[in-house]
């Protein structure tokens, strides 16, 4: 998309809570589907959670001998995650802008990331896309640092993908779970002047809650915190986590996708252990009422005292949509 596009008054918006599919295909068949229902139901802006493709592997923190060294089930279970996760630059990323073309919405998703040529193809990352409704990958960014056990399974990130973009919805920018507690990286995205955040997270537990709830205060923006469903099903063979480190009812992952207001309030609560799709719309009004007090990238801020640098190195992080055949 080209140039700056106004935002509306009003965004109809939609996250999507549901257990995911190990398998690539079968993986982009549910996305297909999902994102149809999202769209029959209104939404223009449609939201995946962190690593929606191929899944989040919540069992590399809980399953017996997990984070050992040569641990052949962790590696074996690396290998499957690298097989079926997103190549952007390839059949399956273009799937994904396909997708947000044919249904004529804004699609913001969590992926795992192969390289698929050249220099770390043998790296996964933690990345998270953004499509706009004419198919064009609008933005990519790489999480910054994987979380703990998570550096077993993803490469670190970059900045280059630490931006907002334009929408038909408004600005729309995101972070990937811990980021949220990383203050220099929200202050890139106030700065980049958000009208909705993506949260993106494993599960939206009382503390990812939190970190939700003050970005929406402190970014004055509306936050659509995304959160996955892992079942003990889901996990790979020889994985399983023992009984006593399941919360209940068999759910590693228990959702708790919900929508927050720029006053820092639920406007749709927590929803948990169970597959869902929340719509909403949202009154884009009220980021602008809300910042009469605080605007931390404007009269809240001091840019004669301090200042934020950022090092981008470069890579390319959005691609045209792709040709109709």
């Amino acid at each position: 998309m080209s140039g700056r596009v106004k935002a509306r008054a009003t965004a109809r918006v939609a996250i999507v809570q549901h257990r995911s599919s190990a398998r690539l295909d079968q993986a982009l068949e549910q996305t297909v589907d999902l994102a149809h229902q999202a769209a029959v139901g209104g939404a223009e802006l449609v939201v995946f959670p962190e690593t929606w493709i191929p899944g989040y592997p919540a069992w590399i923190d809980s399953a017996p001998g997990a984070a050992f060294w040569n641990h052949e089930p962790v590696k074996a279970a690396w290998a499957d995650i690298a097989a079926n996760s997103i190549d952007v630059d390839g059949p399956s990323g273009r799937r994904l802008q396909a997708l947000a073309r044919e249904l004529d919405v804004s699609l913001v998703i969590g992926i795992s990331e192969q390289v698929g040529h050249g220099p770390g193809r043998n790296s996964l990352y933690n990345a998270l896309l953004t499509i706009g409704p004419d198919g064009s990958l609008l933005n990519h960014h790489r999480k910054l640092v994987p979380t703990f056990s998570e550096k077993l399974i993803w490469a670190y990130g970059d900045v280059d993908g630490l931006r907002a973009v334009d929408t038909p919805v408004g600005r729309v920018g995101s972070l990937v779970c811990w980021e949220h507690w990383m203050p220099l990286p929200r202050q890139a995205m106030h700065d980049a002047g958000e009208d909705l955040h993506v949260a993106v997270w494993p599960t939206v537990h009382a503390d990812h809650q939190l970190a939700s709830r003050h970005y929406a205060f402190e970014g004055r923006c509306h936050v659509l915190a995304a959160g996955a469903l892992l079942h003990r099903d889901d996990v790979p063979a020889g994985l399983a986590p023992e009984e006593s480190r399941i919360p209940g009812d068999d759910w590693l992952l228990r959702g708790g996708s919900c929508i927050i207001g720029p006053d820092g309030r639920f406007l749709v609560e927590p929803v948990f252990d169970r597959e869902t799709i929340i719509h909403a719309e949202l009154d884009l009004g009220r980021n602008r009422r809300e910042a009469m007090n605080l605007d931390v990238s404007g009269h809240y801020h001091r840019r004669e005292l301090m200042s934020l640098t950022l090092k981008p190195n470069g890579r390319a992080v959005s691609r045209p949509a792709p040709r109709t055949e």
